[in-house]
């Protein structure tokens, strides 16, 4: 197996994508796990190949460099040995870092030696919940419930990664020092550990319910509210509600994102509404008035003026939305459309007809100014 890639070790190309790579190492972790293959030393040696080959190719700048370097790129001059072929031995590692350490203090492992190298177990990933409401509930808030699917701390081990009663031993492959150093033309390269992960220290017996990962993958239900105001593209952030760190690391945050419906009356820009309200070519004529509920479910009753065209726009103070997260509400502004009639009885024919006979050019002055420069221009 010492001459195997880790890609024969994982029986996948050289090409394979990320999807098909986890696959492939899932199948082999459930075959060779120690659990399903009590006693079986060749299973565990297969399992811990498989999760250290697996542990490299999953990360793409780590995959990249054991493609043009092999496994030199993790274990070159970590032998304790003289240096192989354009290698080192561990006490020129040792001399070089004290070197760099010197110039460049903590940017190789600060003031306690390597062991200050070591890397915390990273934070959880935050997630992403998209979540549409209607143009009401974006107006009244509202409280709701909400489930999804995202790793938590495993109950078994509390989030260690090992098997209850049993705890982490120190990485054989970097000492405890959470690094590795490799040597590449003149310069000394310093890397995370592949096998421990920076962290120093390896889990010697995986718990069985994470695999080791101190993290399980279930649906959680949680409760949500949505202040009055928001908007498309509103962000909610619940903190601590994301994905599990790894082996007792901080939890990542939840973001919600607000998607609101189209409305079948009202149009939204901010905290303002708009509506377009037909009127009668009458009531635009005589004037009167026409009454508007509210998303708060209050009547407003909107007067129009003698004589209102089409496109009027009239504005409701403290009508539209609430703002969001402070005080007060925005307008609604009322668009007039004045509609034609379309049919007419012969009664109401005979009005119009006697009204047009005394009409004189004074009832519709926008006409009459059109009409005149009309004339002018080409002499009708």
């Amino acid at each position: 197996m010492a001459s195997q890639t880790y890609y024969d070790t994982l029986g996948v190309a050289r090409d394979v994508d990320p999807q098909a790579l986890k696959s492939a190492y899932r199948k082999l972790a459930m075959k060779y796990h120690p659990d399903r293959n009590p006693g079986d030393s060749d299973a565990e040696a297969r399992f811990k190949a498989c999760a250290e080959a697996y542990e490299v190719l999953k990360d793409p700048q780590k995959r990249a460099a054991y493609d043009r370097y092999g496994h030199d790129a993790f274990t070159q001059g970590m032998n304790g040995g003289g240096g192989g072929a354009g290698g080192f031995g561990q006490g020129d590692f040792a001399d070089i870092g004290d070197i760099f350490e010197t110039i460049f203090g903590s940017a190789f492992g600060g003031g306690g030696g390597m062991g200050g190298a070591r890397q915390q177990n990273r934070r959880g990933a935050d997630l992403r919940y998209d979540m549409e409401i209607t143009l009401e509930e974006a107006f009244h808030g509202k409280k709701t419930q909400i489930e999804i699917e995202v790793s938590t701390v495993c109950d078994v081990c509390g989030g260690t990664g090992a098997k209850p009663g049993t705890g982490e031993r120190t990485c054989n492959m970097c000492h405890g020092r959470g690094t590795v150093r490799a040597k590449q033309g003149l310069f000394v390269v310093e890397r995370p550990c592949p096998t421990c992960h920076g962290r120093g220290v390896v889990i010697e017996d995986p718990c069985t319910a994470c695999r080791g990962e101190g993290r399980v993958d279930r649906v959680q239900r949680l409760d949500v509210e949505i202040p009055p105001g928001v908007d498309t593209g509103t962000r909610i952030r619940l903190a601590g509600k994301g994905e599990a760190g790894a082996r007792g690391a901080p939890a990542g945050d939840l973001y919600i994102f607000i998607h609101v419906k189209r409305h079948a009356l009202f149009e939204r820009e901010g905290t303002t509404l708009a509506a377009r309200v037909p009127v009668s070519f009458t009531t635009a004529a005589l004037g009167g008035s026409v009454d508007i509920p509210d998303l708060g479910g209050k009547t407003n009753t909107i007067d129009i003026p003698v004589g209102i065209q089409s496109g009027k726009q009239l504005r409701v103070r403290g009508a539209g939305m609430p703002v969001l997260q402070g005080r007060g509400r925005g307008d609604l502004v009322v668009e007039i459309k004045v509609e034609t009639p379309t049919k007419l009885s012969r009664k109401q024919k005979e009005i119009l007809e006697a009204f047009r006979e005394t009409e004189t050019g004074e009832e519709c002055p926008e006409s009459r100014s059109f009409f005149s420069k009309l004339k002018d221009a080409f002499g009708a």
